[in-house]
């Protein structure tokens, strides 16, 4: 797995990823559908923005673009957001994916604080942030309706302090994709 700055050249790809992503736990401020224009206008937000307002990486798996992750500047903190394709959940990737942008996010920008806005029936997302040394901060009741389902925004948050040791778990490689239908990041 490797974090890779993103490129004007890869629309067609970002198209196909946000097309074919579970979004059962995304905020609905991503398209859907998601067009090429779409991801035209985003590259170019992120090409323009990249280092200055926010970390904003692909996540790449033997050469393939499987997943999305960013930090942006939110006022005095940032926040991260983060999406993989399900056949490579359950591997580790995320956890790993989460560990190296906070790393980088905090060398580069400058703030004090990474926050995480989950939704509260995303387990997988919150196991995630939890073994890179986010801590439960709240909870914003009935924050959320998806999919006609009303749940709560727990909110979590790294601060530069207590960031997580560079090799505190081990780098995760490219594991053949998982073919079930599981939800678990």
């Amino acid at each position: 797995m490797e974090l890779r700055h993103w490129t004007l050249s890869d629309a067609m790809e970002l198209t196909s990823l946000c097309n074919a992503v579970d979004r059962h736990h995304l905020s609905d401020r991503l398209p859907n559908p998601y067009t090429e224009k779409d991801a035209e206008e985003w590259l170019k937000m992120v090409t323009d923005n990249d280092t200055i307002t926010g970390i904003y990486r692909a996540i790449v798996c033997d050469r393939k673009l499987i997943g999305s992750i960013s930090v942006e500047k939110k006022d005095d903190d940032a926040e991260i957001g983060y999406m993989l394709l399900n056949e490579y959940k359950n591997k580790g990737i995320a956890t790993e994916a989460v560990k190296q942008v906070c790393t980088i996010a905090f060398k580069v920008l400058s703030f004090e604080q990474i926050t995480a806005n989950v939704f509260q029936p995303n387990i997988a997302s919150i196991s995630v942030l939890l073994k890179n040394g986010f801590k439960y901060k709240g909870t914003i009741p009935n924050a959320v309706i998806k999919d006609g389902n009303v749940s709560d925004l727990l909110i979590y948050v790294l601060t530069k302090k207590n960031k997580i040791k560079h090799n505190q778990y081990p780098d995760s490689s490219c594991p053949s994709p998982r073919r079930s239908g599981s939800d678990i990041q």
